[in-house]
């Protein structure tokens, strides 16, 4: 009896994952389906972000990338994991709708909600000028992924010296006025990152995208759900 418990509850398990790659274009996948504990705080799905609303396409709170880009992460994880430590992702596939909300949001040089959080020191006008709000984005391919280090035991992240999503130049990997641990977090995130395949962005210390991404030139926009 136990035996066909557990053949039931197996096929029921398939037949879920099965569904659920059936809802995402060929090459793509859920990144829970291969890390199950990964850890996630999907800021744009919330109202917690430089917008301050949810973001048009983030219509559920699941993480996606590419079938390459979530087996290489997967073994950032497992490397962190042998130290008590772990990941926890804020972005990863993000729709192009989504991008286009960004954009919108941009333009409106009133709407400035979340300012003192996010971009105290920037002009809004200068967002698009400065880097920090793009046309397009490598999210949108699907191979990017926006991150951080935490302690496996009280869930708290490594002190990277600025937070996620901050406009500003103490955000980018080459910025001087850093602490030795908070330039040391940022060291062991990026030469982790970089030593199972992804590539930094200069002017964000949160942002990888996998060297060998699957689809270097197409920007998807299917809804995340």
């Amino acid at each position: 009896m136990k035996k066909l418990i557990t053949i039931l509850l197996f096929l029921c398990a398939t037949q879920g994952f099965a569904q659920q790659q059936k809802q995402l274009p060929v090459g793509f996948t859920y990144i829970d389906n291969h890390i199950p504990h990964i850890a996630y705080d999907l800021r744009y799905h919330g109202s917690h972000n430089f917008v301050g609303r949810r973001i048009d396409g983030y219509e559920a709170n699941k993480l996606i990338l590419t079938e390459k880009a979530v087996m290489a992460l997967k073994k950032v994880e497992a490397e962190l994991n042998k130290e008590g430590l772990g990941l926890k992702v804020f972005d990863a596939y993000r729709p192009q709708r989504a991008v286009n909300h960004f954009k919108r949001w941009a333009k409106d040089i009133k709407d400035t909600l979340m300012r003192r959080e996010f971009y105290p020191q920037v002009d809004k006008r200068d967002l698009f000028k400065k880097g920090f709000i793009a046309s397009r984005s490598g999210h949108s391919r699907g191979s990017t992924i926006d991150l951080t280090i935490i302690h496996l035991n009280t869930k708290e992240e490594l002190d990277m010296g600025a937070p996620f999503d901050f406009f500003g130049e103490e955000s980018a990997h080459g910025y001087v006025h850093l602490t030795t641990p908070q330039r040391n977090n940022r060291l062991k995130l990026r030469k982790i990152m970089e030593k199972h395949g992804f590539r930094a962005y200069e002017k964000e210390w949160w942002h990888y995208t996998l060297h060998d991404e699957p689809f270097k030139d197409k920007y998807f926009d299917f809804p995340i759900k």
